[in-house]
């Protein structure tokens, strides 16, 4: 593991954003407006927009970006590394890595936004260290580099001096916890006021993702159970029916889902219950009408669910991400 960092404070907060070629326009924007947003609430924050050669570079929609070189830019209080739509193998240059490293050295802390957390591990800024990026890319992450303990769930990880968030939007949650850090949380609660956005969202990143991933059945037996649990799942649906449905034994059937789909027949019908839940919330059904639809015996069991697995309630799930049509109660 790398150190990072230098203990003073320089006497106001440079904060530094990476950028290059392709990077997400959000991923830099937003952190940057939260920064610039602080400085109308006590805050201090001078913010440095950087890439590894200064000059232009084109962002995700096409639009230029003046930047500041690296080399020379002095002392920071924070850089932040911004991420990419583009596949991390497609964004990560030896300038870039090298940029960072340079960087790192003369920050008092580092931080990453979404697929920026490639840049900083493959620099061996975040061996041996928890981190997080988006939910698409938590797998690659941790393929590609196995000292890093990532956790696929998390909005961001802190470790040490090191902060890592998730997809986009994740960046702005990061940056007002760096501002509650510094100037406490009444200036940072004024800041996400300033910007309508959360100061703290509940859950982690699995409520925005898709909620069925995994391996496709390579039997027609796994087929056909998952296709009648997922076109009948208001049915109440057993490990013993599922294996009646297609003329096996209840232990020859969990075996077939713990070989092809890494789970038990119950854990995929959970996990199709809690789909269809959140699309039916999505398109405004009531959490009743929901709960029935997707096959709970009740509203609350279907409560509990979704805290168990994203840690918010059904009514707030729908309140942040159903249609903008008006929501049934």
């Amino acid at each position: 593991m790398k150190p990072v960092g230098l203990s003073a404070v320089p006497s106001h907060r440079r904060i530094g954003i990476v950028v290059f070629d392709g990077v997400k326009m959000l991923d830099f924007s937003g952190p940057a407006e939260v920064f610039v947003e602080a400085n109308q609430h006590a805050g201090d924050y001078e913010v440095v927009v950087l890439s590894p050669g200064g000059g232009d570079v084109t962002t995700s929609v096409h639009a230029r970006l003046s930047t500041e070189a690296v080399a020379g830019s002095g002392r920071f209080d924070t850089v932040l590394v911004a991420g990419s739509e583009l596949a991390p193998p497609k964004f990560l240059t030896d300038e870039l890595i090298d940029a960072v490293l340079d960087l790192s050295s003369r920050t008092r802390r580092l931080a990453s936004v979404c697929t920026g957390s490639f840049v900083l591990a493959a620099a061996g800024l975040l061996d041996g260290r928890a981190a997080t990026t988006h939910w698409k890319f938590t797998a690659d992450l941790a393929h590609r580099y196995p000292l890093i303990k990532v956790d696929d769930d998390a909005i961001f990880v802190r470790d040490g001096d090191v902060y890592s968030s998730a997809g986009v939007v994740a960046g702005i949650d990061l940056s007002l916890a760096l501002v509650e850090d510094d100037h406490g949380a009444e200036v940072a609660r004024r800041t996400a006021q300033g910007l309508l956005v959360y100061m703290q969202r509940g859950g982690g990143q699995s409520q925005f993702s898709a909620s069925l991933q995994g391996p496709i059945p390579r039997s027609s037996v796994v087929r056909r159970v998952t296709d009648h649990v997922r076109g009948n799942p208001r049915l109440p649906h057993t490990v013993g029916s599922l294996a009646a449905h297609v003329n096996v034994s209840a232990r020859q059937l969990t075996r077939l889902f713990r070989d092809e789909l890494a789970t038990t027949p119950a854990g995929y019908v959970a996990a199709t219950r809690f789909e269809v839940a959140c699309e039916s919330l999505h398109v405004g059904f009531s959490v009743a009408q929901t709960a029935r639809a997707a096959g709970y015996s009740s509203g609350e069991v279907m409560r509990r669910a979704f805290i168990a697995r994203i840690g918010i309630s059904p009514r707030k799930y729908q309140q942040r991400f159903a249609s903008t049509g008006p929501i049934a109660v």
